[in-house]
């Protein structure tokens, strides 16, 4: 039995990178911070009790601002895989929370290849690059591995450093260490602060009567938009390798945070230009315009490409978020209208 090792499981990608792993057979090992309260609602679906013989998901308190908490949990688990899924993921958020961000997010990376590196250099570790590590150097064109780097964010500026030192350790110490160098992708596990969730969200509590209007900022950013149960497939096949190697993962189309909020609302057949305002606290000090993947060379050495492409996704997060909207009006004891 293989043994994969997660941080930032209890997020998106890592729920879902979870989930595949344990249909492929691993034992699953995730890294969770301590807290007096739980977060860990994404892999609760996945979660036997340990002392249950058959579990195959094992949960491990640590940080990856702690690298004395990195070792003991790699000597413990002893693992084949190291997916490296956790940092401080908001783009907006880093301006407020720089120093934090780049603690987790850039020295973190750092600090797990060290750990690995010491107890057992044969582990193929996983790196989460970002898209946003190209900032606005597309200038209109599809992004690949050779295009250079632009970091317009200090959560961009960490994402650069982590893929900088991945490639280090490849090089100067032979480690099976790779990078995937995801652009944007969503689901209905994504967190209600980013965007394409926040749109979907607001759209069907509007609809539902339980809200009036929804603030963005910038209508016009364009993203490269994939489902994130894909994208962790491609995470998966990285490490399946047989040499490391650093990969772009998209889908190979763009689309505008407005088209997000047209598909959205017109999906329950409202016009967003009655509910979407614009908040210039939303607004980045440093925006990235344009972004959209070349992710040819993936398809090409790893036979990977996306099943869910955008509109579909939307629909996927608009159903879902719909389901949820049901439930808080039969929470508050309302009624649930018709069409809804």
């Amino acid at each position: 039995m293989r043994i994969a090792l997660i941080t930032g499981i209890t997020g998106q990608d890592g729920s879902y990178l979870a989930e595949q792993l344990l249909e492929l057979g691993y034992e699953v090992h995730g890294v969770i911070r301590r807290s007096s309260s739980f977060n860990t609602g994404r892999i609760d679906h996945l979660y036997q009790d340990a002392h249950t013989p058959t579990a195959r998901l094992k949960l491990h308190h640590g940080d990856l601002s702690d690298g004395a908490s990195l070792r003991h949990i790699l000597n413990k688990v002893q693992p084949n895989e190291v997916y490296n899924l956790g940092a401080q993921s908001h783009v907006r958020v880093s301006f407020d929370q720089p120093e934090f961000t780049a603690d987790v997010g850039g020295l973190g990376t750092l600090r797990l290849l060290e750990a690995i590196r010491d107890v057992n250099p044969k582990i193929r570790f996983y790196q989460a690059s970002s898209s946003e590590m190209f900032g606005n150097s597309a200038a209109g064109r599809p992004l690949n591995e050779e295009s250079p780097f632009d970091p317009r964010s200090p959560y961009a500026a960490a994402k650069v450093f982590s893929y900088w030192v991945t490639r280090n350790y490849r090089e100067a110490y032979g480690m099976f260490a790779t990078n995937g160098i995801l652009f944007n992708h969503e689901s209905p596990r994504r967190g209600e602060t980013f965007v394409t969730r926040k749109v979907t969200r607001a759209a069907t509590r509007i609809k539902a009567g339980l809200q009036k209007e929804l603030y963005l900022g910038n209508l016009e950013a364009k993203r490269d938009w994939g489902f994130a149960g894909d994208y962790t497939r491609a995470m998966h096949a990285m490490l399946q390798a047989t040499e490391p190697d650093d990969f772009v993962i998209g889908t190979g189309e763009t689309h505008s945070v407005r088209e997000l909020c047209e598909v959205s609302f017109s999906a329950l057949k409202l016009d967003y230009r009655d509910f979407v305002k614009i908040d210039p606290r939303y607004f980045r000090p440093t925006e990235v315009d344009f972004l959209l993947a070349d992710p040819a060379k993936a398809r090409m050495k790893l036979g990977w490409k996306p099943k869910v492409l955008f509109r579909d996704l939307v629909h996927m997060m608009v159903e879902s978020d719909m389901e949820i909207a049901r439930r808080e009006l039969r929470a508050e004891g309302l009624a649930v209208p018709a069409g809804v």
